[in-house]
């Protein structure tokens, strides 16, 4: 895909959309670019406009962008779809455009689906349907070398408790497998499958990661009824007397930080380690479990380790 496939019109329009959301990133993440040098309804600028738009791209981070849209009024339908028309025809893409796309694709997905949408639903049909307004009209046959995508979700879905699926290795193979695509990745049915292999792993990793924070907070409420009110956390970076009542404090607090980003690194690990210390405060301290570090080592000198 090209930008010469949009009209000067479509390109405009999409610089109005996204001028001001662009402003807002440069401000919130204070990066050093110069001030856009076309007005809005300069219309004649569009050279000048576009370049200052892949200006910032090339500062912004996938994380900063998924951040901000994540809690910005301003992400509205219009806008997710310019920004994906803006990523998906530029005529060079860095791996960060391609990171960006597969994001944005998620992101406009779970916004135009409705809620309380059944697993069994998401199949890639249903997926091409709602992303039709961005990828076009598409064949519903998943390619043969994308295969390994349902097998993946497949894996993830068996997984029982986040640190199986953190030590399972499915995130970490499905990064790799999306990396080694190239630019096969952009084939609008591609970008499709994508999009449900990331949002059905989205929700796989939620529901797990709720289940192991509600463990905690029910944990902590049993050791207080049977007269405990400090665990030993260590093994999770936290104190030996850990009280039972900050545990369910932090746990409030994670809920509200993981749902900015999943599988991000090691405080999922400590997550993973402080469920284990409650489980393990309720069983008597009997068994001591490995760290979910040592365990991702053990892991990954077995060859199936996930990174984060």
């Amino acid at each position: 895909m090209s930008r010469s496939q949009i009209s000067t019109e479509e390109q405009w329009a999409i610089f109005q959309t996204l001028h001001p959301i662009y402003t807002a990133l440069v401000r919130e993440f204070v990066i050093e670019v110069p001030a856009c040098p076309v007005e809005p309804d300069a219309a004649p600028a569009l050279g000048k406009a576009t370049s200052w738009l892949q200006q910032v791209d090339a500062e912004i981070q996938v994380h900063q962008l998924r951040q901000f849209l994540q809690t910005t009024p301003l992400a509205s339908e219009p806008v997710l779809r310019a920004l994906l028309t803006h990523h998906i025809h530029k005529p060079v893409k860095a791996g960060s455009d391609r990171d960006k796309i597969d994001f944005l694709l998620v992101q406009y997905f779970s916004l135009c689906a409705p809620s309380g949408l059944e697993e069994a639903d998401v199949d890639l049909d249903y997926v091409m349907q709602v992303l039709e307004p961005v990828l076009g009209v598409q064949q519903a046959k998943l390619p043969d070398w994308l295969a390994p995508l349902e097998t993946l979700i497949q894996q993830a879905s068996r997984c029982r408790r986040l640190s199986e699926l953190l030590h399972s290795g499915t995130l970490e193979q499905g990064r790799k497998f999306k990396s080694q695509c190239g630019d096969r990745f952009y084939d609008p049915g591609a970008m499709a499958a994508f999009a449900r292999f990331s949002f059905m792993i989205r929700r796989i990793f939620f529901r797990l990661m709720h289940d192991d924070l509600n463990a905690i907070q029910d944990g902590s409420r049993e050791l207080e009824r049977r007269g405990k009110h400090t665990v030993d956390c260590r093994r999770a970076q936290f104190s030996a007397e850990e009280p039972t009542s900050r545990l369910r404090m932090i746990c409030q607090s994670w809920k509200v930080m993981f749902h900015a980003e999943y599988s991000s690194g090691q405080p999922l690990r400590m997550l993973v380690d402080l469920r284990a210390a409650v489980d393990d405060a309720l069983k008597g301290g009997a068994r001591k479990a490995p760290t979910a570090a040592r365990a991702a080592a053990v892991s990954s000198e077995s060859g199936g380790g996930a990174k984060r």
